[in-house]
């Protein structure tokens, strides 16, 4: 591989391999590739849950752990259903709302950031377990609960191995800050805003910086409708991360981008398994193009990006700094393309709190870099079926939100399932969406 290693890394490197450790990084103290040239990350998103966290999601998180031993766990948003009954003295849909009489007094708050700091312990306590450190970023509904994005990432930041940056750092966009809080002694984080960072990932040595890490808040509603973007603060940082960094790096988000249409093929509305698109791209109907996506993808609903273009596509190419961008928000893709020489990934939900795929569906996703060639990872998902087993909570609230639509588009796209139990099903789809019942759509 051609990088010489130091006496005292490799005594390290020797140690790990004895003790064989989840999380090989956190072991050695920073995010690193392994002596074996790999690195791993795994990606989960859309737990999207209340108080009382599913016992399925939690098992899928920890046997995930044990499946792939990441090195370090990216939360890519809606961690926090913030709509749930329990934050209804504190809850807003949308940022802008004007709180009614003078807003939530301070026991509701402090009751909602119990609820919150409940929920977190439930989900990221496989991860303590096992020692395993983690990075999160937010989506459309945490915001929901009542708690903006950088009093969530202070909470979050009271759990061990959390790697998010304290938000002080943010005031020195582009300098390096210690990510020694998180456990792990040597690491280093670029800090922008709540849920937009960087962190670097390094040779065997730790000498240079393989790849980065980019998180990035996407944003959660457009006041003009539909979906948000990344802040203009969050462009400009990715804008000056290649440089920073030194190496070329990988994306996560919660929303996904418009770009992800370009992996996908428009079809006529009768063309079996065709998906209608969403907001702009609704005219049309899709299905996965497969000279650009990997075998075992699937396309489950409409790709619900923003209105307009933001320009962050723009933004990975022009600087030749990124070499993929993976987002959740919709529970029922999974699927990985690429286009321009960039890969595209959606991540289904891994959580059993709201609508998705089938329960043996639901999955996280696995990330294996090689230091021979760090911009082309290996992927899959670890789905729940494979690696769990069958669910063993909830189990008729979790087939109603795998099969209940989120909006009466859903009922159609059940439609152009082909066989008789899915044009049965399209019809209770069709009905219980005439009736205003859907699932909670993202």
């Amino acid at each position: 591989m051609g990088d010489r290693v130091s006496e005292h890394t490799q005594r390290l490197l020797d140690a790990v391999e004895e003790e064989r450790p989840i999380s090989v990084s956190a072991k050695l103290g920073r995010l690193q590739f392994h002596r074996s040239g790999k690195f791993r990350v795994l990606q989960l998103t859309d737990i999207q849950d209340g108080p009382k966290v599913s016992a399925d999601t939690v098992r899928l998180i920890g046997n995930a752990c044990d499946a792939a031993r990441p090195d370090v766990v990216v939360f890519t948003g809606d961690q926090i259903a913030g709509y749930d009954s329990a934050y209804a003295k504190t809850s807003r849909r949308r940022r802008w709302d004007v709180p009614r009489n003078g807003g939530p007094d301070k026991d509701d708050l402090d009751h909602t950031r119990d609820l919150v700091r409940r929920t977190i312990r439930q989900f990221v306590q496989p991860l303590v377990d096992r020692d395993v450190p983690f990075a999160v970023t937010f989506g459309n509904h945490d915001f929901q609960c009542g708690l903006d994005n950088a009093e969530l990432n202070d909470i979050y930041r009271e759990f061990p191995g959390c790697l998010n940056p304290p938000m002080a750092a943010a005031e020195q966009p582009g300098g390096a800050v210690s990510a020694a809080y998180s456990g792990l002694a040597d690491q280093e984080a670029y800090a922008c805003e709540p849920g937009t960072f960087a962190l670097p990932v390094t040779d065997m040595d730790g000498r240079r910086n393989v790849i980065g890490l980019v998180l990035v808040d996407s944003g959660d509603y457009a006041k003009s409708g539909g979906y948000g973007s990344p802040s203009q603060r969050a462009l400009d940082f990715l804008d000056a991360m290649p440089t920073v960094i030194g190496a070329k790096s990988i994306v996560f988000q919660h929303i996904p981008i418009p770009q992800f249409y370009d992996v996908l093929k428009p079809v006529s509305s009768s063309t079996a398994y065709a998906i209608q698109g969403y907001r702009s791209f609704d005219a049309a109907c899709y299905i996965l193009d497969e000279s650009k996506t990997l075998p075992g993808s699937y396309l489950g609903e409409g790709v619900s990006c923003p209105d307009v273009d933001c320009g962050e596509f723009q933004i990975m190419k022009d600087t030749d700094g990124y070499f993929g961008l993976f987002a959740g928000h919709d529970h029922r893709n999974g699927f990985v393309g690429t286009t321009e020489g960039i890969m595209l990934g959606a991540t289904p939900t891994c959580g059993f709190g709201s609508y998705g795929p089938v329960p043996d569906k639901r999955a996280a996703r696995l990330f294996e870099f090689d230091i021979r060639h760090p911009y082309e990872p290996r992927t899959q998902l670890l789905e729940f079926g494979q690696i769990v087993g069958k669910p063993t909570t909830r189990k008729a609230y979790t087939f109603a939100m795998s099969h209940v639509p989120t909006n009466p588009g859903d009922a159609w796209n059940l439609l152009r399932k082909p066989g008789a139990l899915a044009t049965l099903a399209a019809g209770f789809a069709a009905a219980v969406a005439s009736l205003g019942f859907t699932g909670k759509r993202r």
